[in-house]
């Protein structure tokens, strides 16, 4: 009798006893090939050196990288709404407007492809990093300031952190690109994480201040 008795206990709490709910917190990187390791190992681009970054502070968040080189802004308005129903990301790095700029878009189109991004990203209670593009100074100093104002302006009209220049601190300087002078090298790949982090840090400590309770 007591051993059918204890038979039972373990049956009861092997599979009644509910699992602990998982408490990882997902950023999800969607960009183009300036994220997506054109060129470079894996283990070697940003993101990963990102993910390297996160531990131990902030070790209940895992990063998730969307990216697709040769992403438009177009291209990524049409797969955002999927990405994020997949990874259900609570930040979103939105880093697309660097082909576009390259191929000569009209600023009009590429400020409306990243703001349907921004709004859809919101509308699923993502917060969103952006990051801000230049380009090289040939494409005319009227169209390369106007595609630079399109990420302040973006940032500033949605009340999203912004990363200024992706690309800062080396964007001017052949060392740190690949032959084809556009993708950056391994090199730059600690720069680019930097000036991430530099930002995203803020938002995971604004967030726990947020979470932590009145005393």
């Amino acid at each position: 009798m007591k051993k059918n008795f204890l038979i039972i206990l373990i049956f009861f709490f092997t599979f009644t006893t509910p699992v602990a709910a998982t408490t990882t917190k997902t950023v999800m990187v969607f960009g183009d090939s300036l994220s997506a390791n054109y060129g470079i190992p894996i283990e070697a681009g940003w993101v990963a050196l990102l993910t390297q970054r996160l531990q131990p502070e902030f070790a209940d968040y895992q990063i998730i990288n969307a990216s697709i080189s040769g992403e438009t802004t177009l291209g990524g308005r049409k797969r955002i709404e999927q990405a994020l129903e997949k990874h259900r990301p609570e930040i979103v790095i939105l880093e697309l407007g660097a082909n576009d700029g390259l191929r000569g878009a009209s600023i009009k189109s590429i400020y409306e492809n990243l703001e349907a991004i921004i709004k859809i990203c919101q509308k699923n209670n993502a917060l969103v990093l952006l990051a801000g593009m230049q380009l090289p100074p040939n494409y005319g100093i009227t169209y390369t300031q106007k595609f630079q104002a399109i990420f302040p302006q973006l940032a500033e009209n949605y009340h999203i952190k912004l990363i200024p220049f992706l690309l800062a601190g080396f964007g001017d300087k052949n060392d740190f690109f690949q032959s084809d002078g556009i993708h950056p090298n391994e090199i730059a790949q600690k720069k680019i994480a930097e000036n991430v982090w530099e930002v995203l840090q803020t938002m995971f400590k604004n967030e726990q201040v947020a979470a932590t309770p009145d005393i």
